[in-house]
């Protein structure tokens, strides 16, 4: 946006400054030909008088006449001096006097004759005629070095062209700093709306924008507010469903679960009856259902816009570890899983409830996907950045179960992606719900091998949370 529009600005710009220098050569060389038309005027009016200028006749012949020169032809010899000159010779053109740098012309007529010549650099504008005088027939020529037509070829670099093109070029250094400064405003928008999250539909202060863009920033505020309106009613859509879901789901949950244990009774020969394998199939199909509506309710809820003005709470990690290790040691226990605890002191500002969703799903994955007599530990603590040395805290759970790829770690992010093979009877909501709820602390969350992995292979997942230290 930036190079296109300056560009056609400083083109806009500068296109007519450069006509107008053209037009300021042309009006020069204009003038130079009016000075020169003038020139050859004054020489025309000057050749009589240098004609009467001749008072008498040399003492023999083949000498120079006696010359007394008239006041003008004096006065302008005198103000161009240097460059200006005469000669006069006789009828065969032999030099007699005045200047011997004069080249010598014989006119075919008795009228005025013009031509060019150059010495020492000069071009000199000449005028010879042939006259009588008291001296008999001679030749006189008048030369003036000051015509600015001449001039203008040599003198048109340095005195037009170029105080020309000096001024096109600072007044496109003046452009080019006008025109950047006047897109600052321009700039600071295009910045501020690429830097902004697909989350985030706030409104763009008008104010704040020159007045020729504020039309298109409201035209882009209402349609921040259209996407936010229909964003928002897919949540609420999303969080009603799921609320609504919970209490009935609840209920068939706790008729499943007594009909399970009632038929779950080995029959003779140790076998369960087939009603028996179809109602825990449906028991477990319900704890799924059930799983599934409370990930979408804390979802929905993670993913509301509405959470970044709620006031942030100081939560202390460990006392939140201990208390979500206490939810999931029967799970643990009934798969013989070794859920342990490693916590040092570390407190965060956040919403406590939703740093308990996370941590709870996080655990949840690992005791659901760690084999039997496998292992999960929880951790919290303070450590410092590797590379700023800033204090940070870190969250995390590390399991020896079957891990994750690392080419696909990235994509089990995403919502209600599972990796192909996985075992177990996941929605593939679990990291994505923890990914949302990292986002809106402004936390990291990522995705490394358990300490049994080798080389980034193998068995075992770490998932690590990183936050700032609360002071």
């Amino acid at each position: 946006m930036r190079s296109g529009l300056q560009r056609r600005l400083l083109l806009l710009l500068l296109l007519p400054l450069s006509l107008f220098a053209l037009v300021s050569v042309y009006f020069d060389y204009e003038a130079a030909g009016n000075a020169a038309l003038q020139q050859d005027q004054q020489l025309r009016r000057l050749i009589p008088l240098l004609t009467d200028s001749v008072v008498a006749a040399g003492r023999a012949p083949g000498e120079a006449p006696v010359l007394l020169l008239a006041p003008p032809v004096e006065e302008f010899i005198r103000r161009h001096n240097g460059f200006s000159g005469f000669r006069v010779s006789d009828a065969a053109g032999r030099f007699l006097t005045g200047d011997r740098w004069i080249s010598p012309v014989l006119p075919a007529t008795r009228e005025p004759e013009f031509h060019d010549m150059e010495e020492k650099g000069v071009t000199y504008r000449i005028v010879a005629q042939r006259v009588k005088t008291v001296a008999g027939d001679l030749i006189l020529q008048l030369a003036d070095g000051s015509d600015a037509r001449q001039q203008w070829v040599r003198s048109v670099l340095l005195k037009v062209l170029l105080p020309n093109l000096m001024l096109v070029l600072a007044a496109g250094l003046t452009v080019n700093w006008a025109v950047t400064r006047a897109l600052r405003p321009l700039l600071a928008l295009k910045e501020a709306v690429e830097r902004r999250s697909p989350r985030d539909l706030s409104a763009i202060d008008p104010q704040t924008t020159p007045a020729e863009v504020q039309p298109l920033v409201t035209s882009l505020n209402r349609l921040f507010a259209l996407v936010n309106d229909q964003a928002e009613g897919q949540r609420r859509f999303v969080a009603d469903a799921a609320h609504q879901l919970r209490t009935p789901l609840a209920g068939l949950q706790a008729q499943v679960e007594a009909w399970a244990q009632a038929a779950g009774a080995p029959a003779a020969g140790g076998q369960l009856t087939l009603s028996a394998e179809k109602i825990i199939g449906l028991r477990s199909a319900t704890r799924r259902t059930s799983q599934l509506a409370n990930q979408l309710l804390a979802l929905s809820r993670a993913d509301a816009s509405s959470m970044a003005s709620q006031p942030l709470q100081r939560v202390d990690l460990k006392d939140l570890c201990e208390s979500v290790l206490g939810l999931h040691l029967d799970a643990a226990a009934a798969k013989n899983i070794d859920l342990g605890l490693e916590t040092g002191f570390a407190q965060v500002a956040g919403h406590e409830w939703m740093l308990r969703e996370l941590l709870g799903n996080l655990v949840d994955n690992a005791v659901k996907y760690t084999p039997p007599g496998g292992t999960v530990t929880l951790r919290c603590g303070r450590q410092d950045h590797p590379a700023s040395g800033q204090a940070q805290v870190f969250l995390e759970v590390e399991d020896d179960g079957p891990g994750i790829p690392p080419d696909q770690r990235s994509r089990a992010l995403e919502r209600f992606y599972r990796a192909p093979g996985t075992a177990g009877e996941g929605n593939g909501l679990g990291l994505a719900i923890a990914d949302e709820i990292a986002r809106l602390h402004h936390a990291q969350l990522t995705l490394q091998s358990g300490g049994k992995a080798e080389g980034g292979q193998g068995a075992g997942l770490r998932v690590r949370l990183l936050m700032q230290l609360t002071a």
